[in-house]
């Protein structure tokens, strides 16, 4: 795709943006070609800027290997082995890696993001599809998927996390931020936020189960070990864990908000190893 001057123009650039064109226009303005150009430059604003007005084309990028300063590609970035960016690493549409991936700044995608290993950022991950990644993945910035998130192993982000579908994590959850998630969060082991944890749908967790403010799901909340949160324990079903049940100080734990009353001992039990205190709605039931 050819970027025109007047094309170009109509989207209203920056001055020092569009001046840039002007002199370096000569060179090419193969949509792709620019983009490169300004990455080489160090111009990644700019880039990002033409990206996100020009939007993602179905070109692809294949490579055994991607190790640069920066990548910023319009369309699917597919990868035999890994990637390894210093900077900002962008595409479009989707990133598939049979190795890992790693960017020191930011990843983002339009699409999917698949990598078989590990990911890892040193900032802010933004995903426009379902994001799968067959290791560990680390985020030092936000994390933010439009679809599901499947990890392998460990989750840790040292922001918020927020999933637009199921958050799937084959062990530890660990989250500095606040978790959202538009439909359920399941980890086969520890999962623990130093915020909230907000669950459309279920929350299941095969350790202890975590929160430094509130806890709350749609339907039920289950945990081999604790649960525990520094507020309020809110759940549209029941409550169950293998150790204790514990709110924070001054708040309580209400289940069965989303069933009748009369349906709690069935759809909203609360099961222990000992009764909680504070128990505000649901049916205490003694656990096996």
């Amino acid at each position: 795709m050819e970027l025109t001057q007047n094309f170009i123009k109509a989207k209203q650039p920056c001055a020092a943006g569009y001046r840039w064109y002007i002199r370096n226009r000569h060179n090419g303005t193969d949509y792709q070609h620019l983009l490169d150009s300004l990455v080489r430059e160090g111009r990644i604003t700019d880039a990002n800027w033409l990206l996100d007005n020009f939007g993602p084309t179905d070109t692809v990028l294949e490579a055994d290997d991607i190790e640069d300063d920066a990548l910023i590609f319009a369309g699917t970035i597919i990868v035999r082995g890994g990637i390894h960016v210093d900077g900002v690493l962008r595409a479009g549409q989707a990133i598939r890696a049979v190795g890992g991936v790693r960017a020191g700044e930011s990843i983002t995608t339009g699409g999917d993001l698949e990598a078989r290993a590990g990911l890892y950022c040193d900032g802010a991950v933004h995903v426009g599809g379902d994001l799968r990644v067959g290791w560990s993945l680390t985020a030092a910035g936000v994390l933010h998927c439009g679809g599901v998130v499947r990890v392998h192993r460990d989750l840790h982000c040292d922001a918020d996390i927020n999933v637009a579908d199921d958050l799937l994590i084959g062990e530890a959850l660990a989250v500095r931020g606040n978790v959202r998630v538009g439909k359920g969060v399941r980890a086969g082991g520890e999962v623990s936020s130093e915020a909230g944890i907000v669950s459309a749908n279920g929350i299941l967790a095969g350790a202890d189960l975590r929160a430094s403010t509130h806890l709350e799901a749609g339907w039920g909340i289950k945990a081999w070990g604790d649960i525990e949160a520094g507020g309020a324990i809110r759940a549209g079903e029941g409550v169950e864990a293998g150790g204790v049940i514990v709110a924070g100080p001054g708040y309580g734990i209400h289940a069965g908000l989303n069933v009748r009353m009369d349906d709690w001992p069935a759809s909203a039990c609360i099961r222990a190893a000992q009764q909680p205190s504070r128990l505000i709605s649901g049916y205490w039931a003694e656990a096996a």
